[in-house]
């Protein structure tokens, strides 16, 4: 054994001893293990994709029902764009609602629905890959399609909370205020992740296990948001005069890409936590339990019709035998 190796065998045993850390490393090499940056690059394509029919959905609706409110279909809109605090100014001036017969109008509503299901589909792939359903136990195409249907229901439960926060705040000042609006954001925020990932992942997990990841994603989702702000306030301001829609583009595929990989660490969360995949070993060997069980998971996840069987079994030194 080499002097690096003794190096990195004393942080491996620290960080298995210490229970924080051996949870975080069990997050970041259950990341690792099921490939969850190709997913989350994935469901940043495809939300790329859907932004735009999104917006303008949202957009159109808005514009039948609250016709008469200008302020409050105003507000709306402010509230949804700020989930893209660094390209949201652009992407507003971008949009403008669907006019012209109702047939019409109607028609293109409908396109605009399916064309978004791409990403809630490319999110339930990436749900049932962290918890490493078997192929044999994924949803049917027309449960996926409620299922993608559902987490647009989410989407919009979310926009008018966030709405109703921020106009809750909206009157007054000082730090009282801003404290309260960020508790009320925070808990929203958690409330959604909590909803989405009961709605894009399968039934047979509990919904308990699911209740880590969301209070993770909610306290990511709001530091992201807070952080991107102060990056526009102080920082990016005159950016879009510079370069223009080159960069709106690269601002909102980046903005995307880091919300899917938050929501997948997220996950991961649950399933660390759920299963208890911890410690991890960062050199092999010897394996932990926790690496055997990860790897069953991930050997067991194979099995892609009801005849078939996957079992993997160890030896004693634990190189894995099939």
């Amino acid at each position: 054994m080499n002097v690096l190796e003794r190096g990195v065998r004393r942080v491996d045993a620290f960080q298995q001893a210490y229970r924080p850390l051996a949870f975080g490393f069990g997050v970041i090499k259950k990341f690792g293990d099921d490939r969850a940056g190709s997913l989350a690059a994935l469901i940043a394509y495809y939300g790329f994709l859907a932004v735009f029919p999104l917006l303008l959905l949202l957009t159109t609706f808005l514009g039948f029902i609250m016709d008469r409110n200008s302020d409050l279909r105003d507000a709306v809109i402010r509230s949804a764009l700020s989930d893209f605090p660094i390209v949201g100014p652009q992407l507003g001036q971008a949009i403008n609602p669907l006019r012209g017969s109702t047939l019409g109008v109607g028609l293109g509503l409908v396109g605009l629905m399916w064309g978004t299901l791409g990403v809630t589909q490319a999110c339930q792939l990436a749900m049932a890959e962290v918890w490493n359903v078997p192929g044999v136990d994924r949803p049917p195409f027309v449960n996926r399609l409620l299922r993608g249907l559902g987490l647009l229901g989410v989407l919009a439960i979310g926009l008018a909370a966030t709405t109703a926060v921020a106009l809750s705040s909206a009157g007054g000042s000082g730090a009282l205020v801003w404290v309260g609006g960020l508790l009320g954001t925070v808990v929203v925020n958690v409330g959604l992740f909590a909803l989405a990932f009961r709605v894009l992942t399968v039934k047979d997990i509990p919904t308990r296990s699911l209740l880590p990841g969301a209070v993770v994603g909610g306290i990511g989702w709001t530091s992201l948001q807070a952080a991107g702000a102060y990056l526009v306030d102080h920082q990016l301001r005159h950016a879009s005069q510079v370069y223009g829609y080159f960069a709106s583009v690269l601002g909102l595929i980046s903005w995307i890409f880091l919300t899917a990989q938050l929501t997948l660490y997220a996950a991961e969360t649950n399933v660390v936590w759920a299963r208890h995949l911890w410690p991890r070993s960062i050199v092999q060997p010897p394996l932990t339990e926790a690496d055997k069980r990860a790897f069953d998971d991930i050997a067991a996840q194979g099995e892609r019709r009801p005849e078939q069987s996957v079992d993997s079994t160890w030896d004693d030194e634990g190189v894995a035998s099939t």
